[in-house]
């Protein structure tokens, strides 16, 4: 089978660390640098997510951190977000929910799916060269130690990333992984780079589109905001259309743990409802073990393993559709 490979850059070229002061702890975290295409080479494909580390809403970081001018990788960066920024239009969106939507694309277990990702290796963090499946089972493990009476979002730890399948079936970086942002009004200030990379998508030239807004009511919740595609709104659907039995704290979590600006940085909240404000805590809360769960040893999947086929048999059992 073709390897997968989420690169961050090369590793001879990652040289600078920063500490910063997240959610009440110190986190190393790693400053990346990337090219911003999808290249094809013999049987690896290569595919890009700048965002763990730059983007601007890291509350509490030490301010060269967030320099986006000085950082010597900004360039490369932003030519990431300039791709995404121009083309996730509400046309594209609503494009690719109609291809993605319909759930034609393969019959297979979650399990099935999180071996798959064995050909995915996310190399944000240069310490650890290793398939997308050792996060999945690191953050689910990290969520059952803080919560072993929650056995939902520790499932919701496992398959969080899973809707990166997209990137194995051929989908372009930029509409699978960074962060989301809703389409059909003005982006908010939070979003990464935001005064620079709209200025050639078409909804930013739509008087009906480019307001504060836009095409939406204030308060009409998150329900009804069109938000960029990737991985997050893609595995959301995948769960609504095989009916999970996960609760909807799950399907919340899923569905936003990329929408940074929301959660990160307390914006769009005048397109929230009150439900939303309730579930951005367990958002916030799932966020703690997304970021920050690496281990300096792996985990041992085949001793995990039927723990957590016991929770997918709860709320995911059998053949899904994707």
């Amino acid at each position: 089978r073709s390897k997968h490979t989420i690169l961050s850059g090369r590793k001879d070229i990652w040289k600078n660390r920063v500490v910063c002061l997240c959610q009440s702890a110190f986190v190393l975290t790693d400053l990346l640098s990337t090219t911003r295409t999808v290249k094809t080479t013999g049987n690896m494909t290569t595919i890009l997510d700048p965002s763990p580390v730059f983007r601007p809403d890291m509350t509490g970081c030490d301010p060269n951190f967030r320099n986006f001018e000085s950082n010597s990788h900004t360039d490369q960066v932003r030519n990431t977000y300039q791709l995404m920024h121009t083309h996730q239009t509400v046309d594209f969106v609503r494009r690719k929910m109609e291809h993605w939507c319909k759930l034609d694309h393969a019959q297979m277990t979650m399990l099935e799916c999180l071996e798959e990702l064995n050909n995915l290796v996310d190399e944000s963090d240069p310490d650890v060269d290793v398939p997308n499946i050792y996060h999945a089972f690191q953050t689910a493990e990290s969520v059952r130690e803080k919560h072993p009476d929650k056995d939902w979002l520790q499932l919701t730890g496992l398959i969080h990333d899973a809707g990166k399948i997209m990137a194995i079936w051929g989908e372009p970086q930029w509409c699978v992984v960074g962060d989301t942002f809703p389409t059909g009004c003005q982006p908010a200030e939070s979003v990464v780079f935001r005064h620079s990379s709209f200025q050639d998508n078409p909804d930013m030239k739509d008087p009906k589109l480019n307001t504060k807004l836009g095409m939406y009511e204030e308060n009409c919740g998150l329900d009804n905001v069109l938000m960029s595609w990737g991985h997050d709104e893609y595995m959301y659907r995948v769960l609504k259309g095989n009916n999970t039995k996960l609760p909807e704290e799950a399907l919340y979590v899923i569905r936003f743990h990329s929408f940074y600006p929301w959660h990160g940085s307390g914006d769009y909240d005048y397109l929230c409802n009150n439900k939303d404000r309730e579930m951005l805590a367990w958002v916030k809360e799932f966020n703690k073990f997304d970021l920050y769960s690496k281990a300096d040893e792996l985990p041992d999947i085949d001793t995990l393993k039927p723990y957590y086929q016991g929770l997918i048999d709860k709320y995911l059992p059998g053949k899904l559709r994707w």
